[in-house]
């Protein structure tokens, strides 16, 4: 039986490690690409209480927006509609 020599074999795990790697690190660069920042801004045409987030999101969406939600800003009393995109 031929024995197989110990170099060839080590050398193609080195390899096999170089390349698992460096896919790795490309992948963690995608996920960093992925990660957008969120800009919101109050609806100028959504009148009345803002109480469900579709709602909402249809007249953002109408305005040229991504998306809406209702949220409550800290200084006022009820709930408003707030349009996003991606900045």
């Amino acid at each position: 039986m031929a024995k197989i020599p110990s170099r060839p074999c080590s050398l193609f795990v080195l390899l096999l490690l170089i390349f698992m790697v460096s896919h790795e690190e490309a992948g963690l660069v995608k996920v960093a690409e992925a990660r957008v920042k969120v800009c919101a801004t109050q609806s100028r045409y959504f009148k009345g209480g803002c109480r469900r987030d579709h709602n909402c999101a249809m007249v953002c969406r109408d305005e040229g927006f991504s998306g809406g939600r209702c949220t409550k800003p800290f200084s006022r009393p009820r709930r408003h509609c707030f349009c996003t995109k991606f900045c």
